[in-house]
């Protein structure tokens, strides 16, 4: 569904520049993206834009021109942008999400990954807005997977602390709202170290100097536009069916140590492997605990017919990462 407004347009001619009035179709869902600058957001706004929703992306520090510029720990401004664009769907991507980061900067990652949450669950709520915050499979400790939605979470660090904590806070004040938890996310970056999956790009080309990488922690890639494609078909759900609500995990399902990830980009790009080496034990003072293996149990989902068949992560990670190949990095101003 949508509504007929009229927009005005540059033409441009050869000698002539006229401003026109032109009738445009505006989608009549409308849903906000918080973090619609980072790795997640952008794959959240694509999907929606490109399938008939009224879409209106928010970020800070890297918003303009293309997104709108809100700080979401000021009340005052989450409430006019809500109150003006009156979103049906808010889908909260922005978060501190680097976990050694979170460990620094502990009092600015909190008021992101807590505040924030709760200033949007409380406009959401008194809106009727359906609010989804993206959370983590940090929130379990991961001696005991695999992790079911009712599960008791165990959060090993603060980044774990304090996205669960944004949980409590969107639930507390906004009870119909709904939680996704996602393990490492990886996708269309605009450069590679912003994912923990394609960072490891630039070992994979060096080539000729070994190095070594982590053998020792589980984990379970996740292409973002997957991710995306599920919150689209949550909120489309739930224009039909309010009583979709609660907690939903979703993940890939290919179990990967960061070592074998490397090792599966090099043969996806058919570059050699031989000099990354597996490093099996964890030495002592690097960062934040991670969860050995926090595998998420994602059939609530999947019984709803809510969920998404995974991109196969050589395919998938093949398309995030072709712009950065040595002969193509001319193209990145392009694409990126």
């Amino acid at each position: 569904m949508s509504v007929r407004e009229r927009e005005l347009k540059i033409c441009f001619t050869p000698g002539l520049v006229e401003l026109v009035q032109e009738n445009v179709d505006i989608p009549y869902r409308r849903v906000l993206v918080t973090g619609a600058t980072g790795l997640l957001g952008r794959a959240v706004y694509k999907e929606f834009k490109e399938n008939a929703w009224y879409t209106l992306g928010c970020g800070y520090s890297r918003a303009r021109p293309r997104f709108l510029r809100c700080n979401l720990m000021d009340e005052d401004a989450v409430r006019n942008v809500i109150h003006e664009f009156q979103p049906h769907v808010i889908i909260h991507c922005a978060a501190e999400r680097r976990p050694d980061v979170v460990e620094r900067h502990t009092e600015a990652a909190m008021n992101l990954n807590v505040h924030a949450c709760a200033n949007l669950a409380k406009e959401a709520s008194a809106a009727g807005i359906f609010l989804i915050y993206i959370s983590t499979d940090y929130v379990f400790d991961g001696r005991n997977p695999p992790y079911g939605e009712n599960d008791a979470p165990n959060p090993l660090n603060l980044y774990g602390k304090s996205k669960l904590e944004g949980e409590r806070e969107v639930l507390r004040h906004c009870a119909s709202a709904a939680i996704l938890r996602v393990p490492i996310l990886y996708g269309e970056v605009e450069r590679v170290d912003e994912s923990a999956v394609t960072v490891l790009w630039d070992r994979i080309q060096e080539g000729a100097e070994s190095c070594t990488i982590d053998h020792c922690q589980q984990r379970f890639p996740t292409y973002t536009s997957d991710v995306a494609r599920v919150c689209r078909l949550m909120a489309e759900r739930r224009l039909q069916d309010p009583s979709l609500r609660g907690i939903f995990h979703y993940s890939g399902k290919e179990q990967m140590t960061k070592y074998e990830i490397a090792c599966a980009i090099a043969d996806a790009f058919n570059l050699p492997s031989s000099h990354l080496i597996p490093l099996t034990e964890q030495p002592a003072g690097t960062g934040a605990l991670r969860p050995q293996n926090a595998q998420l149990e994602c059939s609530r989902l999947e019984l709803l017919g809510l969920s998404v068949e995974p991109t196969p992560f050589k395919t998938a990670v093949r398309d995030s990462l072709w712009p950065f190949q040595h002969d193509k990095r001319w193209r990145q101003t392009v694409f990126h």
